[in-house]
């Protein structure tokens, strides 16, 4: 049974057939899927909210453990900072250290050298100078024994031979 509504020759109508339309067909699957979609579906969609949530509670716990490794690793980059300008203040206080030792042995071994030079020039000169008295004291023996015989006659050599040996016994 037909009822148009309008005639057909205008364009527009509404067919009211429910077997050609299928509205009875179109009813039961959306009776069907109201029925059993949430069912099928919303165990799906559980299931996926609970893998992300399960995935957002794994993310925030490495998050905290992070968070928690990079504390500690700043701490230790700290710590180690601190060690490291210690190190470098402990380097340069043992430097300035060496340096000064090593100036203060420089001097001790320059005051050790002039010293040596002086006792050196010291002893040279005490040897030139006992060389020199031994020369002139050799010259001035030769000097006088070239003179004394023509000075001394028998009896002045007699007497000063006698002289010498008294003044040889009192010594």
């Amino acid at each position: 049974m037909n009822f148009p509504l309008i005639l057909a020759t205008e364009g527009f109508g509404l067919n009211l057939n429910l077997f050609e339309t299928n509205v009875l067909n179109l009813a039961v699957v959306i009776f069907g899927l109201y029925k059993f979609l949430p069912n099928f579906l919303g165990g799906m969609l559980e299931r996926r909210r609970s893998a992300i949530l399960a995935d957002l509670n794994d993310a925030e716990e490495r998050l905290a453990e992070a968070s928690i490794s990079l504390e500690k690793a700043k701490k230790e980059l700290s710590a180690a900072e601190q060690k490291a300008a210690q190190i470098r203040k402990d380097c340069k206080a043992r430097a300035e250290a060496i340096r000064l030792e090593s100036e203060k042995r420089t001097v001790d071994e320059m005051a050790r050298i002039k010293q040596g030079a002086a006792s050196d020039l010291n002893a040279e000169a005490a040897r030139v100078s006992t060389q020199l008295r031994r020369e002139a004291a050799r010259m001035a023996i030769e000097k006088a024994l070239a003179a004394l015989p023509q000075k001394l006659d028998e009896t002045a050599q007699a007497k000063f031979l006698n002289e010498s040996i008294k003044n040889m016994g009192k010594v």
